[in-house]
């Protein structure tokens, strides 16, 4: 009877087993487009190339250090390390700085000549310096905190600090403790009583970014306890997420410290009002004088002139419009007057620098395609290009002209030098990728054409490699995001067009209303216009490239977009539903009126679409791809961070529903610990695997 127990009862459980239904079966992985031509460049050449970035020169002119990040796709990991370069012997190679074996960033020259650089060598993030580049490194700060940025004084003897505090701490080492007691207890329920209560891609955890000062001793080390110098300040200074050292600056006397940032308050969410603040003196007073309170939006960028007299920043005119024009402004420091200088210059200034003679200010913009470094007259306001095509992303001077770190379509980031009134070609210093020097690249080349309102709007095309008179070829139709935004000559480790042309696709890109660099103007008109001007932009450069370019195969491409361009990809599939053979969509909008509650910048929607939801839900509407679902009909690929607060994760989910529901084909990839942008390296691969693999299924190839 016990045996044929359990004989019934194996049999039951085989029953049970054949009537339960199947498994789900996870979606087999995606085959991509092969290499146009063996030495074509691709996705994995990308994802593996170093990233040069960060020069600083030496006070004399002769050394230049920089930053290079190199990627381990194996281990998912990337490293940073310290190279220089001896600007007097250029024809001798960079070397590597011993400092970077233990982990070193941000380099900094002090004026005294010492370099001084982050590392987590002791445990936590602290300030180190070294005499000379041979020199054993000296543990400056050793604080109970990471150093996530610091300044130091002009005449080398402090050095300000920004730490992550509980602000309502006594001190910094009641900060501490508390943070202590925060990791210790046992419940887990985040309570907010007022908002940001999550920024970017992490949960905001009550405490603010705070600066501290410390005194350095002749041995190069801090000596007496750091004076909190923003105490009772609400707010961050540098801003989260972004901000870094540009947000705070010593006077030239090194006695108080500027600093921009907005007030907290139950307003920051919808607040664009960055004030430039100064302490009162060092001791931590808790009082502030506000250097800007007549601006109420965006004021950025503090830096003193040579002489002290000057203080420069740059300026928005518009509270909570994000991307309004940066304008230049002088502060006189005694009398408080300010005026604006180059007000005609219809473009917005990046990050400033003085001359050494305090006669012109250098900054980069965007220019039509391009990002060059530029300099401005302090005297009339005349604005000189110094570099031509290209992306200068950051810059220096030195006594006989600048280093520069540039990069284009076809070359990520070098370093080159120019001198500062010779018309010559820069002059190349470093091979950051000499792997890269045997590829492939597609060839490029700019054109306009006539867009809204008959307006002139550019964009770019580029061949595939191993491209061949007379064939027509599959295209890659990219759509950028922002909206304010350009795909212009710039290298990417994201979105980068020349990936599409290694695997021979064309690549068609347009600039239309909305980017930045061809005027405020331009960019202003997309401002609640969301889906007619820059699809009117759109559907005519696509006509019009198709017309210029006649190796484009019109019936045979992909259109491809993230975060604005994941909402025009949306936008398409109801409103130009025949266009594309498939659509890509990386962190789109879906909804705009549930975006309206759910992003946490909310300056951004109630700018875009005109107001608030409640008081403005027609601008919200008027153009929301949710309200067009029944025209869908295009294969679409979803993608999805699930860290992105600022298209959250619902929006993706609501696409991808969206799809199945109607019978669409479409694919969903997720990636839980990513935010808006997909960094690390093994899931950059798996990305470039899934959407190349979609492009592979519905494109054919050339012809």
């Amino acid at each position: 009877m016990r045996h044929r127990s359990l004989l019934s009862a194996a049999c039951a459980a085989v029953a049970l087993m054949s009537a339960a239904p199947a498994l789900a079966q996870i979606p087999p992985a995606p085959i991509p487009a092969a290499p146009a031509t063996p030495d074509a460049f691709t996705y994995r050449d990308m994802i593996t190339a170093n990233r040069l970035g960060d020069p600083q020169v030496s006070p004399d002119g002769r050394y230049v250090v920089y930053s290079v990040t190199t990627t381990d796709v194996e281990a998912n990991r990337r490293a940073g390390s310290l190279w220089m370069l001896d600007l007097e012997t250029p024809d001798v190679a960079p070397r590597r700085l011993t400092i970077s074996d233990q982990g070193a960033n941000t380099a900094r020259w002090g004026g005294d000549g010492n370099l001084y650089f982050l590392s987590g060598k002791s445990g936590a993030s602290q300030v180190w310096r070294v005499a000379s580049p041979t020199a054993t490194p000296v543990q400056v700060t050793n604080l109970p905190l990471d150093v996530n940025a610091y300044r130091i004084s002009p005449s080398g003897d402090k050095v300000a600090v920004s730490l992550a505090v509980y602000p309502d701490a006594a001190d910094l080492n009641a900060s501490v403790e508390m943070g202590k007691a925060v990791a210790e207890r046992k419940t887990t329920g985040q309570v907010y009583d007022r908002m940001f209560v999550r920024h970017w891609d992490t949960w905001n955890d009550h405490t603010q970014n705070h600066l501290f000062v410390q005194s350095i001793g002749r041995n190069g080390q801090t000596t007496g306890n750091p004076v909190w110098v923003t105490k009772g300040f609400d707010g961050d200074t540098p801003s989260k997420p972004f901000g870094d050292e540009s947000d705070f600056v010593f006077t030239p006397a090194g006695d108080s410290i500027v600093f921009s940032a907005r007030l907290a308050g139950k307003t920051e969410p919808w607040s664009t009002n960055f004030d430039l603040w100064k302490t009162n003196g060092l001791t931590g007073d808790g009082t502030f004088s506000n250097l800007t309170p007549d601006n109420p939006a965006w004021d950025a960028g503090p830096v003193f002139s040579p002489d002290g007299r000057t203080l420069a920043y740059r300026a928005m005119a518009r509270p909570g419009f994000e991307a309004d024009r940066y304008q230049i402004v002088l502060m006189d420091v005694q009398s408080g007057q300010k005026r604006e200088i180059a007000s005609n210059w219809d473009r917005s200034a990046d990050t400033l620098q003085w001359s050494r003679d305090g006669q012109t200010l250098y900054t980069t913009a965007g220019d039509v395609g391009s990002t060059k470094l530029f300099a401005v007259d302090t005297r009339n306001g005349v604005v000189t290009p110094v570099t031509g095509p290209g992306h200068v992303s950051a810059f220096q001077q030195t006594p006989a002209g600048f280093v520069f770190a540039q990069d284009s379509l076809k070359s990520p980031s070098d370093l080159y030098f120019k001198t500062y009134l010779g018309r010559e070609m820069p002059r190349r210093l470093t091979v950051a990728n000499p792997a890269l020097e045997t590829k492939t690249f597609g060839e490029y080349e700019q054109f306009n054409f006539p867009g809204w309102n008959n307006e002139t709007v550019h964009g770019y095309v580029i061949k595939p490699v191993g491209y061949e008179e007379g064939k027509k070829y599959p295209v890659a139709f990219l759509i950028h995001g922002g909206p304010q935004g350009s795909f212009g000559d710039g290298w990417s480790y994201r979105w980068n067009p020349e990936t599409y042309a290694g695997a021979g696709y064309a690549v068609v890109m347009i600039d239309f209303h909305g980017s930045t660099g061809y005027g405020q103007a331009f960019t202003d008109a997309i401002s609640q216009h969301w889906g007619d001007r820059p699809l009117e932009d759109l559907q005519k450069g696509w006509a019009a490239a198709q017309q210029k370019y006649d190796f484009l195969d019109g019936s045979n491409a992909c259109a491809l977009g993230a975060s604005y361009g994941g909402y025009m990809i949306n936008w398409i599939a109801g409103n130009w539903s025949d266009a594309f053979k498939c659509l890509v969509n990386h962190d789109g909008v879906f909804d705009t009126f549930g975006m309206g509650y759910s992003t946490e910048e909310l300056w951004f929607t109630e700018w875009e679409y005109g107001g608030t939801p409640w008081d403005k839900p027609e601008g919200y509407q008027k153009f929301n791809p949710a309200n067009h679902v029944e025209n869908w009909k295009t294969p679409m690929l979803v993608v999805q961070g699930d860290l992105d607060f600022r298209i959250p994760t619902a929006q993706g989910l609501s696409t991808y529903t969206a799809l199945q529901r109607r019978g669409i084909d479409s694919r969903l990839i997720v990636f839980p610990n990513e935010n808006h942008w997909v960094l690390k390296p093994a899931n950059s691969l798996q990305w470039h695997d899934e959407v190349f693999g979609w492009l592979n299924k519905y494109l054919t190839p050339a012809q």
